[in-house]
């Protein structure tokens, strides 16, 4: 045995049931469509390190119980889809970004070290 034992140490992150978002008519479509089910935006550079850091903390933090609709968007696959997501919510593009939506508002967005999945989770069990 040695002095590190990483095994103990080490947070897992859940599986998520993220859908990839593909196409600036899927966005509309999904945007379209909110309701009382909320939907979550995640925007996300494959090549940048803090935005790997975003995601890598917002999935280990997310519960899998919270009645949220998780949406992935590959930011250098699909530029088009932020792009449009952009002029549909008025939120102005970042990479990471995290959007939510609930009914016909934007209950939540943040970008970068500023995406908290425990803040998005008390926001949606407060509406």
């Amino acid at each position: 045995m040695g002095f590190f034992n990483f095994s103990k140490s080490k947070a897992t992150k859940a599986v998520l049931p993220w859908e990839q978002v593909t196409s600036v008519e899927q966005i509309n479509e999904i945007l379209r469509n909110v309701g009382e089910t909320p939907v979550l935006l995640f925007k996300h550079s494959t090549r940048c390190s803090i935005s790997s850091m975003a995601l890598n903390g917002f999935e280990r933090n997310w519960n899998n119980e919270v009645d949220c609709k998780l949406y992935f968007i590959d930011l250098l696959k699909h530029r088009d889809v932020s792009n449009e997501i952009a002029t549909l919510t008025g939120v102005i593009h970042q990479s990471p970004q995290c959007i939510v939506v609930k009914g016909s508002e934007i209950v939540y967005d943040a970008t970068h070290t500023a995406i908290d999945a425990k803040r998005i989770e008390s926001i949606l069990k407060k509406s």
